[in-house]
């Protein structure tokens, strides 16, 4: 390992970046190295700027790997190599299209779940739509998470290393109760092949494309699909926005408000100004003697 990459995964671990997010970045900057045939120290704004072009010209990423790439970029030569460059001009973000997600109706919700067969799979992603969760906060659930006194799920170090608590519905609680009776989890709610690992988020992504096509759907189904799926069913059945924010562990509100773009009872349901205006009085028709 060279002193830099050392370097710079030390800063990452230091700032507890996630290890698939210290994964990523490593992986970025050794393919920004290989391109060029040099140290990224010895690498400036002209590469930067030309590692960019090949990457939208020739390689043809999608916007998200672009900003992927852009913010690994960015954290090895503002914080690892200290540059005091204007990074807006040197390294620029591309925008990424502000596409809306596909939502499941509440009738495809149970067409996909009734379609998923393995025990294992149809319990965590039950749980997925039940409570909103990430994928990668399913798969590391503890038997231990599950408070059925105060009916809650804890959610221990979610995304940005923060925990929280989502709800746990009688019907999920049933689910789960089922699925530990039968197969006796210890630690990890949902173990892996190997007892003492979680369950992979490969094998849940799998569980659902297989299930996708036993239930005949159209859309695509992944886990993230059914959390959007949870968020914008209560929207429509009335939660307000502060409670789903919480419940989906959002930063910000405002990423949670993405959500009435896609809420049709909610859009749908609004009266148009054109309705709202006074309808004019009739005039009373002509006496005729």
């Amino acid at each position: 390992m060279t002193s830099l990459r050392q370097r710079m995964l030390e800063d990452m671990q230091v700032r507890q970046l996630s290890p698939r997010t210290q994964e990523t970045y490593v992986e970025t900057v050794a393919r920004f190295a290989r391109h060029f045939g040099r140290s990224p120290a010895c690498l400036g704004p002209d590469e930067i700027r030309a590692y960019q072009v090949y990457l939208t010209n020739e390689r043809r990423l999608a916007p998200s790997s672009l900003v992927v790439a852009v913010s690994a970029l960015r954290f090895l030569y503002r914080v690892t190599l200290r540059k005091r460059w204007v990074f807006d001009d040197v390294v620029p973000v591309p925008k990424k299209p502000r596409s809306l997600p596909v939502v499941l109706s509440r009738d495809e919700v149970k067409q996909f779940l009734d379609a998923v067969k393995a025990a294992n799979h149809h319990a965590i992603l039950t749980t997925c739509y039940a409570a909103g969760l990430r994928i990668s906060e399913a798969v590391h659930l503890t038997v231990s998470a599950i408070d059925s006194q105060r009916m809650v799920l804890r959610i221990a170090q979610g995304k940005g290393k923060k925990d929280r608590y989502v709800m746990l519905s009688p019907k999920l609680l049933e689910v789960l109760r089922a699925w530990w009776q039968v197969h006796r989890p210890r630690h990890w709610l949902f173990p892996g092949e190997r007892p003492e690992k979680p369950i992979s988020r490969k094998a849940v992504q799998l569980a659902c494309k297989r299930a996708v096509r036993r239930a005949g759907l159209a859309k695509p189904v992944s886990p993230h699909a059914l959390r959007h799926a949870f968020a914008v069913h209560l929207l429509e059945a009335g939660t307000d926005l502060r409670t789903i924010q919480l419940l989906l562990g959002h930063r910000s509100l405002q990423t949670t408000a993405n959500y009435l773009r896609v809420a049709t009872s909610k859009v749908c349901s609004t009266a148009s100004p054109l309705d709202l205006l006074p309808q004019p009085v009739p005039e009373p028709a002509p006496h005729i003697a």
